[in-house]
């Protein structure tokens, strides 16, 4: 099996269910409350770990109580975060999700001690990029940091899976280096200065392929994921099921993806299991707490392609 090393974000999620989101200046009920541990970094570390990955998991940390717990909670799942920075004065990341009745969500992240996660430190964990074949990256970090980890990936010849979420720019430089690029629609627009209503969204594929990105896979919710490089193009359906939250459903999905590619995978096969493990996520509360097994994940894809 493959090693993959996922450098990111961590977060602490306070999550709170309503029945419709606030107005501006509206105080309203909640339905329920539960604090648990998210980041988009930390989403999909744990879910590349339960999918059946081989994972090293990279971020910053505040040494408060937020941070204590969740190094705790890392290494008590089995996660490898021996390479975890740890800086003082600065809280830990955190995230207030609020999700309505019909599963969306609307969220405010704090990114405190990950914002400290800087050049500096990927140099001297340089020899965990060594050491790994795939590099899983996300847009919570700086991105500094994530070109410095590309530019040392890229030369050792490591895989290198971009999920350019939050969406934001990519400067040329960067997207060449990129072997897998994920991206939801409003990602895919920003990063290729199109629009997927008036070109559609073959054509949004194209344009970030004559940018530079050797694969692309583009999710669509509902509708499933597309993916296409040079020799290969797959449309994958999504499976029905009645989702409650869909947060970390796209962390969930990079995190599986990047798990069955590195046990040798084909796309096709990756792409089935990942849009299924984040089938499974939606139909769950929270972001980690939702993140299925690699077992449960199987089970589903047999009652689905044995009914």
């Amino acid at each position: 099996m493959s090693k993959i090393v996922v450098i990111g974000s961590s977060n602490i999620d306070l999550i709170a269910t309503v029945k419709n989101f606030p107005a501006a200046g509206e105080t309203i009920i909640g339905k329920s409350f539960l604090q648990a541990i998210g980041g988009k970094g930390a989403n999909q570390a744990v879910a590349a770990h339960k999918l059946g990955g081989d994972v090293k998991f990279i971020t910053c940390l505040g040494t408060d109580v937020d941070g204590q717990n969740t190094l705790k909670y890392f290494r008590e799942t089995g996660l490898d975060v021996s390479s975890v920075l740890l800086v003082e004065e600065t809280p830990s990341g955190t995230a207030i999700i609020l999700v309505n009745e019909n599963g969306e969500n609307c969220i405010v992240t704090t990114p405190g001690a990950n914002h400290l996660l800087l050049p500096d430190y990927i140099h001297k964990i340089k020899d965990d990029i060594a050491a790994c074949d795939m590099v899983l990256l996300q847009m919570e970090i700086p991105y500094d940091t994530i070109k410095t980890v590309c530019e040392l990936a890229h030369k050792q010849q490591k895989t290198i899976m971009l999920n350019a979420a939050p969406a934001c720019r990519l400067d040329k430089e960067l997207i060449k280096m990129i072997d897998v690029l994920v991206v939801n629609e409003t990602e895919a627009e920003t990063v290729s200065s199109g629009k997927i209503d008036e070109i559609g969204e073959k054509a949004i594929i194209d344009k970030l392929l004559e940018l530079g990105a050797k694969t692309v896979v583009l999710t669509l919710g509902k509708q499933g994921c597309l993916l296409k490089n040079e020799k290969e193009t797959y449309s994958i359906p999504a499976f029905c099921v009645k989702a409650l939250d869909t947060t970390a459903a796209g962390d969930t999905f990079c995190g599986a993806l990047a798990a069955r590619l590195t046990r040798g995978e084909g796309w096709e096969q990756a792409l089935k299991f990942a849009t299924a493990a984040s089938a499974i996520c939606v139909s769950r509360i929270g972001a980690q707490p939702s993140i299925p097994t690699e077992k449960e994940v199987n089970e589903f894809l047999c009652k689905i392609y044995i009914a």
